[in-house]
């Protein structure tokens, strides 16, 4: 059970940090404000660095890697476009990222107590993660 519990848990921050870097990505090009161009990069990175990391964990476990599931992937290009091409501008871009933020807190924490027998591990880099998402969601509060 704990070895299940804990490529599930691994499997969804996957997802969550791909899901992660992709919506950044989207929004990248139409951020005006250099100091949120750079905060957004370096969530990026931070998002990537993890992403790296669940990688391996998932390898040393036999676990498979999970892309986001193609209809959260595909509301959230929808909305993204839907969004900035209504307002380009970096309180859109803000809003659309805090969303996105909210969202992956709450699914994070709903797999932490489905997964509980998870290793400590993989609830550590769940936690990292979640963590990472806090932070960004605060920091964009002056972009608002």
């Amino acid at each position: 059970m704990i070895i299940t519990d804990t490529v599930h848990l691994l499997r969804e921050c996957d997802s969550g940090t791909k899901m992660a870097v992709t919506s950044i990505d989207d929004v990248l090009d139409h951020t005006q404000d250099a100091n949120l161009k750079q905060l957004l990069s370096e969530s990026r990175e931070h998002h990537e660095k993890l992403g790296n990391e669940i990688h391996s964990q998932l390898i040393s476990h036999q676990g498979e890697e999970k892309d986001p599931n193609p209809m959260a992937k595909g509301m959230s290009w929808l909305k993204t476009n839907m969004k900035i091409g209504m307002e380009e501008s970096d309180r859109a871009v803000a809003d659309l990222i805090t969303d996105g933020c909210n969202m992956g807190i709450k699914s994070l924490y709903k797999y932490m107590n489905q997964y509980q027998a998870a290793d400590n591990t993989s609830r550590d880099i769940c936690n990292r993660l979640i963590s990472i998402e806090e932070t960004l969601r605060h920091d964009l509060r002056d972009y608002l």
